[in-house]
């Protein structure tokens, strides 16, 4: 017998489930189709793809939220007037809740690309629908109930791991412990999960993972879709940071068809960023994952697909048949008129020994809610004098007792953001320690990190201090191993050279060695290294990807 638990009043009920009027629902009756339903009839099931957004005409359908062990908390009750779906419809994507006829119901079905020719259309009433589409989707996920159940340790490496990549891409989950927990206990004692196993992962359908990758987790989940056989998109985006979401907006808005693939989630480094406060037009700041998650809705509002996790393993740039071919880790190969490289930078790895044994055990890379959950009321080490590592130091200070920020040169000027010095030297628990690096990792398997030791590069004395946690921001290698087979030039570094004459043909300002490849953000030779740069190079590239499709579609006389 299922159980159900009530959920409180949400904040802003009014926009998140407004009621739309006669004249509101006869503009949107172009968009859909009648549909009918009896009482008990299942609209919508959560993990498999949502046909669109329903405009309810008549009776009422009930919007419930459901685990894999059959556990349903009731999220809505929509009636006449009212519309159901959330930002997932508008791109066609697995739902996450349910929704049932309650009676007899009459709705406008409007699938998605309907719905975005909708919003487009109809500009003041898209606004009202997006922001609670919006709205529905944070609902969703500040909830404690739906999504994917965890059944492992919270501090756990791979429970860390996977529930940062289902929170920077948008989707529910939730974390049992099988000592509170009786149907998590039951799993655990049905499954005798070796240590290597946990955590468990259980998804809608009621399909039990051991310890699943990335790709294993999505599968199960259906947020990967595969590329339809023959499609061709004009333009292929490879990494949804900044530059690359920036890119998908300004082109799909005007009219080209997008993909844009990414191998983790959208967002890149900046999305991990506790606070922006540079980026023009938030003068109170943003956070990374708030800026990037608008942009990544935004191009889904104008059409463009968006695959994640998808990684590329190479770029075929012989342009058989005049297109470029991405083959991706699972099998599939997408075409495209034309490429921009978006995929950023990797995290850079300083040469200490042991690192690899304690990533994710206490060496990380990031700092979201989810790492400084576990830095509460603990001493930690901060490496890193640039603008993502003094971000990092302020957020991590709210949480920590007291922040260690160890720096290899003598100050801050140089690297950081004045705003940023300023806040670091107010915040009284973050300790400046200069001229100074890590140079050795203690810890258990069992355990994890447990002690770290340091050198004075000037005098070159070492000391050790007991810490459980070391974050690491000493800058990033670009991305570009996919291109090795493709004739792209890089720089000394590995950054992709763009602007410069090749073959004796004119080259644009972001266009690379190879004709119809382009690149923007971080991955680029040259580039700022900020938010908004990165933003202002997507929106550049489009200009450019206009002008090479025009000249390729032109016909030779």
């Amino acid at each position: 017998m299922p159980v159900y638990a009530p959920r409180a009043a949400l904040p802003r009920h009014d926009q998140t489930f407004p009621v739309l009027t006669a004249a509101e629902i006869e503009r949107m009756r172009r968009f859909g189709e009648i549909r009918h339903y009896k009482d008990g009839d299942c609209l919508f099931e959560t993990g498999k793809l949502g046909p669109g957004m329903f405009v309810v005409l008549s009776g009422h359908v009930t919007i419930t939220q459901r685990d894999g062990f059959g556990r349903i908390t009731p999220v809505a009750d929509q009636c006449t007037g009212q519309f159901v779906a959330e930002i997932a419809q508008l791109s066609g994507r697995v739902a996450l809740v349910d929704g049932h006829a309650e009676g007899d119901v009459e709705t406008l079905l409007i699938p998605p690309e309907r719905l975005r020719a909708l919003l487009i259309a109809e500009a003041d009433l898209g606004e009202r629908i997006m922001r609670a589409l919006i709205l529905r989707r944070v609902n969703l996920l500040q909830g404690s109930a739906g999504g994917p159940a965890f059944i492992g340790a919270a501090n756990s490496s791979d429970v860390i791991r996977l529930q940062g990549f289902l929170s920077r891409n948008g989707y529910p989950h939730h974390l049992l412990d099988p000592a509170t927990d009786k149907d998590a206990a039951d799993l655990i004692a049905r499954y005798t999960p070796s240590p290597e196993d946990l955590p468990l992962v259980v998804v809608a359908d009621g399909t039990v993972l051991r310890n699943p990758s990335f790709s294993e987790l999505a599968r199960a989940m259906g947020m990967i879709s595969h590329i339809a056989k023959g499609k061709t998109y004009d333009v292929a985006i490879v990494g949804s940071g900044p530059a690359g979401l920036s890119t998908a907006v300004y082109g799909a808005s005007e009219g080209l068809s997008i993909a844009v693939c990414d191998a983790k989630s959208f967002g890149g480094q900046a999305g991990a960023s506790a606070r922006i406060e540079n980026y023009l037009g938030f003068p109170t700041g943003i956070s990374g994952m708030a800026l990037t998650a608008r942009a990544f809705n935004q191009a889904q509002k104008f059409g463009a697909d968006i695959m994640i996790p998808a990684a590329v393993k190479s770029l075929d740039c012989s342009r058989k048949d005049g297109l470029f071919a991405l083959e991706l880790d699972d099998g599939d190969v997408m075409r495209a008129k034309a490429i921009v490289v978006a995929s950023g930078a990797r995290y850079r790895r300083p040469d200490i020994e042991r690192l690899a044994d304690f990533e994710g055990r206490g060496v990380w890379y990031w700092a979201s809610p989810i790492e400084a959950r576990l830095c509460r009321e603990q001493e930690i080490y901060l490496v890193g004098g640039g603008n993502s590592a003094g971000q990092a130091a302020v957020f991590l200070a709210s949480q920590a007792n007291k922040v260690h920020m160890v720096i290899r040169g003598g100050g801050l000027g140089a690297s950081m953001s004045r705003y940023l010095i300023e806040r670091i030297e107010a915040t009284p628990n973050i300790e400046l320690v200069f001229n100074t690096e890590v140079v050795a990792l203690e810890g258990t398997q069992e355990a994890g990190l447990e002690r770290i030791c340091t050198r004075s590069r000037l005098s070159g004395e070492e000391s050790c201090a007991d810490i459980r946690n070391l974050f690491l921001f000493v800058g990033a290698d670009p991305a570009t191993q996919w291109l090795a087979d493709c004739g792209v030039t890089l720089d000394r570094h590995g950054f992709i050279i763009t602007g410069i004459p090749a073959n004796g043909r004119s080259v644009q300002a972001l266009e690379t060695s190879v004709s119809g490849v382009f690149a923007v953000g971080d991955v680029r030779s040259g580039s700022v290294k900020r938010v908004g740069g990165a933003i202002g190079e997507g929106a550049q590239v489009v200009a450019a990807l206009h002008g090479f499709l025009g000249d390729a579609a032109t016909p030779t006389l």
